[in-house]
């Protein structure tokens, strides 16, 4: 009989499984890791020389090694996969005992297998996993949620490993049900729209200002010291330093212009667009990916539609770096306000009782959208619970009021030189949209009672109507 001597499990070994394991044995946990790939084991046992980690590739001989009530995670890919891993462990536990599903699933999922295994008499919750390989090693931040008194088992465990801003753990219970799955959904959404900024603001810098690789690594590092600091600027900053041993140029330079995708930007799309919630900059940033894997079809019409940027003007670099700086700050800002107004309006609809103060605190360190933006955020929700919308908060307000200048003047300089920035594009389209007391939608209203007989309501007199137009 194998011993039972270890307090997690963890199926799964790939590079997020491994280090969350070698994480934890970092703080004296005595952790199991099972995977059927042989080679898998041998790094996790490798890298975890001297520490207390094994590796098992027999899954019934892993389960035996945990103890009571175990605590199994799952960090493989997202669908049908992990429902036959569910399969495979569920005889080898013992009712009472505790599945996490680690991964991006789609929260659809994630409250289906609630259901399921809660039937079933089993314990579990779905929990996002933000940081990459450098985080789940060092300290990530983490998004658990379903039953809450599962959690407590393992609560501990999360809260050592977890990343630390001034001294807090980013990990908290996130709520009932598919929670936290969805937060990270969300978590990712942010994660396109922030990217896609990222990429339009060095389209700006090469083809508007026409800086050098060099000249455009300095201003994402200046950015990185200000109030842009993030992880994304900061990895962006080192991007465009990074070369192969031997070669004299970037390697960003060899890199093809067509970006993959794993769906969760286009979940948080979908979703948005279920639930009647505008996330402009979200979208933009899925269809623009989706955009650059045509590449045969935009290079065959480059030659048909000149758009070097080679008319753009400006005063001088300097005030458009100001700018540009201002622009980036505006579109952010409008960028975690589209999210996080969508993580309210499904904690109401789906009734996960979100505590948005928390989920923008374990933001702040250790996840990909990591800024320091996020104080902001947190403030806002710690002063307001129930804030509808981050515009709303007065602070914030006034962030915005001053950057406004700076993104009116990126958006429409690139527009007339013909750069295309769509995200910024969306981003300030939002806002003067959801600032408008009176939009022209009256007009389609009409329309549609025109052609369909789909009535329409008026101002300041109950009830719908219907007009034969013609």
């Amino acid at each position: 009989m194998q011993e039972v001597n270890y307090s997690f499990g963890m199926i799964g070994l790939g590079t997020m499984g491994r280090s969350l394991l070698l994480n934890m044995a970092d703080y004296d946990f005595k952790v199991a890791g099972y995977d059927k790939d042989i080679e898998k084991n041998s790094l996790l046992e490798i890298e975890g020389a001297g520490k207390p980690v094994k590796a098992f590739n027999i899954l019934s001989e892993f389960v035996q090694s945990l103890q009571k009530p175990r605590s199994v995670m799952m960090l493989v890919p997202a669908g049908k996969i992990v429902d036959d891993v569910i399969e495979e462990l569920l005889p080898l536990l013992d009712k009472g005992d505790l599945i996490i599903d680690g991964g991006n699933s789609h929260f659809t999922d994630t409250n289906r297998r609630v259901t399921y295994l809660d039937a079933k008499g089993f314990n579990f919750f779905g929990m996002g996993v933000s940081g990459g390989e450098e985080g789940a090693r060092r300290g990530p931040s983490m998004m658990p949620g379903g039953n809450k008194e599962a959690y407590q088992h393992v609560k501990y465990i999360f809260e050592a490993i977890a990343a630390k801003v001034n001294g807090e753990p980013c990990v908290t219970y996130i709520g009932p049900g598919a929670s936290g799955h969805f937060v990270k959904m969300v978590h990712n959404g942010i994660e396109y729209g922030l990217m896609q900024l990222i990429s339009e603001t060095y389209e700006l810098l090469r083809k508007g200002l026409k800086l050098d690789n060099a000249g455009i690594q300095n201003v994402f590092a200046q950015w990185n010291e200000g109030r842009l600091q993030s992880f994304l600027i900061e990895i962006t900053k080192d991007i465009f330093s990074y070369k192969k041993p031997g070669e004299d140029h970037l390697l960003l330079d060899d890199i093809k212009d067509e970006a993959r995708s794993k769906g969760t930007g286009k979940w948080t799309s979908q979703v948005a667009m279920d639930l009647q919630l505008s996330a402009t900059v979200i979208d933009t940033a899925v269809s623009m990916r989706d955009l650059s894997k045509y590449k045969s079809l935009r290079v065959q019409l480059a030659t048909s539609f000149k758009n070097d940027g080679n008319n753009f003007s400006v005063p001088s670099k300097e005030e458009y770096l100001v700018s540009l700086e201002q622009a980036f700050y505006c579109a952010m800002i409008i960028t975690y306000a589209q999210g996080m107004h969508l993580l309210s309006k499904a904690s109401s609809e789906y009734g996960y009782q979100l505590n948005m103060a928390d989920i923008a605190k374990i933001w702040r360190g250790g996840c990909i959208i990591r800024s320091g933006f996020l104080k902001e955020i947190y403030s806002a929700f710690q002063s307001d619970p129930a804030l509808e919308h981050l515009l709303l908060d007065s602070k914030v307000q006034a962030l915005v009021n001053e950057t406004l200048p700076g993104i009116r003047t990126i958006v429409s300089g690139a527009v007339s030189a013909g750069i295309a920035i769509p995200a910024y594009a969306a981003a300030i389209s939002y806002l003067d949209a959801i600032t408008t007391g009176n939009m022209p939608s009256n007009l389609i209203q009409a329309q549609r009672d025109y052609f369909g007989a789909h009535t329409y309501e008026l101002i300041g007199k109950d009830g719908v109507f219907h007009t034969e137009w013609n």
